[in-house]
């Protein structure tokens, strides 16, 4: 696996210039795929503005207090991506990833309270020893519980940085969703018809769509979450 990657051959979901150098900094592996993330020194640069060259960026990182997800990171490759929180809480800096109407990765700005709040989506759920339940999340996270009232396609929202369960978003009819992939990516819509693979979801008047139930993350009931999923979709009307 090379180390370097071309500007020009990065994915379609980076929302970043492609001819200011011929190098970009590619994200080493971890909770999200390369489609899907980008390296934190990116983040750095292009969504929180604090830094203009790469070489900034990583002294940032090296010098200051990163965290993603409450965790702090010292590594510029570390992979970002949907839902996760950058925040550099000594300049009172909070993002969240999200992603645009284009399908295009970007921060959204938030505050300290909602940065210790993570959305993850269940990818898979298994009974392990002693007839608990482990459930693997969106952004690698392991979580095991007691109880099996969660499905795979539900949000479990957490507290950071204990991990705490302190609500489940099912995958239901008329849950708001936001699609992370396919041509409506970024699109926020709700959830009209549910079967095992598939959702039919409606973003507007006479506007249905039938994606795949993985393509669909769960960010709210009747409204959203949380308030930086709230500007996304006041951005992208």
């Amino acid at each position: 696996m090379t180390s370097h990657l071309k500007r020009i051959a990065t994915p379609k979901t980076w929302l970043i210039s492609r001819k200011d150098t011929t190098y970009i900094t590619k994200p080493k592996p971890g909770p999200h795929s390369l489609h899907n993330g980008i390296a934190l020194s990116i983040a750095l640069r292009e969504f929180l503005k604090v830094a203009r060259t790469a070489r900034e960026a990583k002294i940032i990182i090296k010098s200051k207090d990163v965290f993603v997800d409450k965790r702090k990171r010292s590594d510029e490759k570390y992979p970002v991506g949907l839902m996760d929180i950058i925040e550099l809480p000594q300049i009172e800096l909070y993002y969240r990833i999200l992603i645009d109407k284009k399908g295009r990765l970007q921060g959204v700005k938030t505050d300290a309270k909602e940065a210790s709040i993570k959305l993850s989506r269940i990818e898979s759920k298994s009974k392990i020893k002693g007839g608990k339940i482990q459930l693997s999340l969106s952004d690698g996270r392991i979580i095991i519980t007691d109880k099996d009232v969660y499905s795979i396609g539900d949000t479990l929202q957490l507290a950071l940085p204990e991990q705490k369960i302190t609500a489940q978003i099912k995958c239901e009819k008329g849950a708001l969703v936001l699609l992370t992939d396919g041509k409506h990516a970024g699109t926020i819509a709700t959830a009209d018809e549910i079967s095992k693979d598939k959702i039919i979801v409606e973003a507007g008047k006479n506007q249905k769509y039938e994606v795949l139930k993985a393509h669909a993350f769960v960010v709210g009931k009747e409204k959203p979450a949380l308030d930086s999923i709230k500007q996304l979709m006041e951005k992208t009307k």
